[in-house]
């Protein structure tokens, strides 16, 4: 009997937790973004808290006219001409809609440290229950065979090419996640091409690994 689930039953848990994400928070799922916002979550907490602190744009208006007024002087009044009618107040969009053409904020800081979170969780459970949880050290018997034994130089491998990952999906503006689940279902074009890209250079590799070398 195998260890693993079956395919299907795989792909349904991860268009629920994509399909879910997305209603519950109104957010994009993604981990890369989420686990850069938790780093950063110092800068990302006061990002947040101005946020809600200039929630309505009325109040970020009148803030904005204030600090410029106590920064440069407070500009004359313009003379109304004669017969003409004075402007009135200018109409603010309100925030309760998304812009269209503009992605909304992240989902908040604390709803991506959960992810994170529950992503390692979910992973211990699984592998407690399954019976297949083990500590250990390096990629295994075929990482040792094909690519090399030697401690020292498999965590400096595997560090460097932790690097070149963080380093792409930074570049390509998501993960396998993000652009995988999220943005493909979305029929997104960016989404797409760098779905085919992280695939297909990890089918090359996988080739070339185990028949070339």
């Amino acid at each position: 009997m195998s260890a693993y689930w079956p395919w299907w039953a795989g792909a349904l848990g991860l268009a629920v937790l994509t399909i879910g994400y997305t209603l519950a928070t109104d957010r994009s799922f993604g981990v890369s973004g989420a686990w850069e916002r938790v780093l950063h979550w110092r800068r990302e907490a006061e990002v947040e808290r101005r946020d809600t602190e200039f929630a309505d744009e009325r109040a970020l208006v009148a803030a904005l006219g204030a600090a410029t007024a106590e920064h440069f002087g407070a500009a004359p009044a313009a003379p109304v001409p004669t017969g003409a009618v004075p402007p009135g107040p200018v109409a603010v969009p309100a925030r309760g809609g998304r812009r269209r053409g503009t992605d909304p904020r992240p989902a908040p800081l604390v709803t991506q440290a959960v992810l994170l979170g529950s992503i390692f969780v979910g992973g211990l459970i699984a592998a407690v229950t399954s019976g297949r949880f083990h500590l250990r050290f390096d990629m295994g018997a075929d990482y040792r065979h094909l690519v090399t034994g030697n401690p020292v130089t498999m965590v400096a491998l595997l560090f460097a090419g932790g690097v070149l990952v963080g380093f792409g999906t930074r570049l390509a503006g998501g993960c396998s996640s993000g652009h995988g689940l999220n943005g493909c279902g979305r029929l997104r074009l960016v989404s797409l091409v760098a779905t085919a890209t992280f695939f297909g250079t990890a089918v090359a590799v996988s080739f070339l690994l185990w028949k070339v070398i």
